[in-house]
């Protein structure tokens, strides 16, 4: 720990809101997917998969996101401490900061993973399956909250 005392989280300012749904969180995702540093490439996948959401769904992309996103926040994660020459997987809760960008991740992630379509049609297929509480992402965090679960035994290390 820092003698100072730990620093302020947010020194760093949010990024500005997008110019197309004036959502910061759209903004974060872009640059998210953001790949090598072409922010237009990222821009037009996320625009993209959007668009065939609204075409899919027939409902608002921005609130079709945002649901998403929150169908795979995660709640608890576990983190390896070592005590006594043993390392336990201890469950913790994640801050709802941390959760979103872990959301986004593994989104970004599982819309990776396949192939044989173009990204934005991928992250469009991620984000309908998140929104209706399956598919990849969803598995993850499925299986994160399993294995905190699992080692509830060793909650008490957490300091």
């Amino acid at each position: 720990m820092p003698r100072k005392g730990l620093r302020p989280r947010d020194r760093r300012p949010a990024p500005l809101p997008d110019y197309k749904y004036g959502s910061v969180l759209v903004s974060r995702f872009i640059n998210k997917i953001n790949f090598m540093g072409k922010k237009l490439a990222a821009q037009k996948v996320l625009y993209g998969a959007m668009d065939i959401v609204k075409e899919k769904t027939q409902q608002d992309p921005l609130n079709f996101l945002t649901g998403a996103i929150e169908n795979v926040r995660p709640l608890l994660e576990v983190k390896a401490r070592r005590v006594g020459g043993a390392t336990y997987q201890v469950p913790i809760e994640v801050s709802p900061a941390r959760s979103t960008t872990i959301a986004m991740r593994w989104l970004i992630d599982a819309a990776s993973g396949k192939s044989g379509k173009p990204m934005a049609e991928r992250l469009a297929d991620e984000l309908i399956s998140a929104h209706k509480k399956e598919g990849t992402a969803f598995k993850k965090r499925e299986d994160t909250h399993k294995m905190a679960e699992a080692n509830r035994a060793f909650a008490h290390y957490r300091w």
